[in-house]
């Protein structure tokens, strides 16, 4: 007999009609009582994932900084250098913060 990748051996598993049908009436009632939980989740988990996405961006402002500071700065960039290098070098650490809360914001916790 052959055996899958991982040593089980290839086989039909189906459910018998009559079990389909008592089961149905009672999984819907479940997805109804999970259903508002579901979508606050995942509602929830696509902001934190837009906001890491944001993070992510806001890394390209250290090298823009960098730019503004060094060779803008006579042509009066510098501030606006300093500004973005800050906001580059934060960047990551917003992002770490936001990775560690994923998880709960996919269970619909907001802080």
């Amino acid at each position: 007999m052959l055996t899958g990748a991982w040593g089980f051996s290839p086989r039909a598993m189906a459910f018998e009609p009559i079990t389909v049908a008592l089961l149905a009436p009672v999984a819907l009632k479940v997805y109804e009582a999970a259903e508002p939980r579901l979508v606050r989740g995942a509602m929830c988990g696509g902001k934190k994932m837009v906001q890491i996405g944001g993070n992510l961006l806001e890394f390209f402002c250290l090298p823009l900084g960098l730019i503004q500071a060094t060779l803008g700065a006579p042509f009066g960039c510098f501030g606006s250098g300093m500004q973005n290098i800050v906001r580059g070098a934060v960047a990551p650490v917003k992002m770490v913060g936001n990775i560690l809360v994923l998880p709960f914001a996919l269970f619909g916790v907001t802080l």
